[in-house]
């Protein structure tokens, strides 16, 4: 079989990492507003979440607000959802591996984005504190049984 090389290898960013929460969790903790705002953005950032309608088509408009009092308008469109697989999320018994693939408009903005601002740094830091929020809340939050299966 020939192997296709990606043209898209320049304008991306991706990151795994294995998360010690079920994907339940994970899940809720990336598609509630109340929960990625505690965790979203690199080290200092604070967020406002103007809206978050996670759904094929849905909109996720926020705020980053840089340590330096900078703010950074983002705007989503959630282009396929699977609940609990897919903003590419897969299930390993209580724990999650999550692959995060950001695809930019051009190698232009690839680079304004992650050469000017840092977006790869601020990529593994959201991890980071993702894993940090997620210890924390994993005991807190109820996973109500139609979702969790048991």
């Amino acid at each position: 079989m020939e192997s296709v090389r990606s043209n898209t290898q320049d304008r991306e960013l991706f990151v795994t990492r294995k998360l010690d929460a079920p994907v339940e969790l994970v899940w809720e903790a990336w598609t509630k507003p109340e929960h990625i705002v505690n965790w979203w953005g690199p080290n200092g950032f604070t967020n406002t979440i103007h809206m978050m309608d996670v759904r094929p088509g849905g909109e996720w408009n926020l705020v980053m607000h840089g340590p330096d009092g900078t703010d950074y308008k983002n705007k989503s469109i959630f282009r396929e959802i699977i609940p609990f697989r897919k903003i590419v999320l897969e299930q390993l018994a209580d724990q999650t591996l999550l692959s995060w693939h950001m695809l930019f408009e051009s190698a232009e903005e690839f680079v304004q984005v992650v050469k000017t601002h840092k977006a790869d740094e601020g990529l593994v830091q959201n991890v980071e504190k993702l894993v940090v929020y997620l210890a924390g809340i994993g005991m807190a939050i109820q996973i109500p049984p139609e979702i969790s299966g048991n």
